[in-house]
């Protein structure tokens, strides 16, 4: 756990999340533990300060910067995919399948505010965070199985090339034939990478326009 001096921000996201939580009880104790604990790693980052740059710790990719392009796709039926890319040509540095169906994840965007968290177990290897296979997954607090780290295969990159053009939107993508999972469906956009440490990075969705569409943000957590 990442233990550091409280700060006002930190505070306050970290009471508006126990404010949401008054229902957990018994077996979800160790959630809210987990909420309370890994929001506290992270600046909060209100609308209107979204492109302002934040302070970050030591992490494991450097060179990333603080700006990448953040891909989820699926079809409607099946479950949706992440993909984090540096450079929109080339492969995704991170995939992972994550345990919600995409038709669902509409559903809850569909709200304006979405929060993933991905959280694995620390293991003997010391590997990078971005090299752990397995997740468990926790959407607007949550829990919803688990999420899988891929490699990108070529039906995935011909997706990202389909969308490759595509700075900031969402849609339905042309497939050859519908299959029983439905429609190829895709959000894509800019996100704000912040580093917590060695163990922890969250990626919020940069809304430019600030219209007050979907609020985004996907949190990595190793413990």
């Amino acid at each position: 756990m990442i233990t550091e001096p409280h700060t006002p921000q930190k505070v306050v996201a970290t009471n508006l999340f126990l404010m949401q939580s008054t229902r957990v009880q018994g077996k979800n104790r160790r959630l809210m533990t987990f909420f309370r604990s890994f929001f506290h790693s992270f600046p909060a980052l209100p609308i209107a300060c979204r492109c302002h740059a934040f302070p970050a710790g030591p992490s494991d990719h450097p060179s990333l910067g603080n700006r990448i392009t953040g891909t989820l796709f699926g079809h409607k039926k099946g479950h949706v995919h992440f993909a984090v890319q540096i450079d929109p040509r080339l492969k995704p540095i991170l995939l992972l399948e994550l345990a919600t169906p995409t038709n669902m994840l509409v559903k809850e965007m569909a709200s304006g505010l979405v929060r993933i968290a991905l959280e694995c177990e620390r293991t003997s290897n010391g590997g990078r965070l971005y090299q752990e296979h397995i997740w468990t997954m926790y959407c607007n607090g949550r829990k919803t199985g688990y999420a899988i780290q891929r490699v990108c295969s070529e039906a995935d990159m011909k997706i990202l090339t389909l969308v490759q053009p595509v700075s900031m939107g969402a849609g339905v993508l042309p497939i050859d034939e519908e299959g029983p999972e439905g429609e190829l469906m895709y959000m894509r956009a800019r996100f704000q990478r912040v580093v917590g440490s060695r163990d922890s990075e969250a990626f919020y969705m940069m809304n430019p326009d600030r219209t007050g569409g979907a609020d985004l943000s996907i949190f990595l957590l190793r413990i």
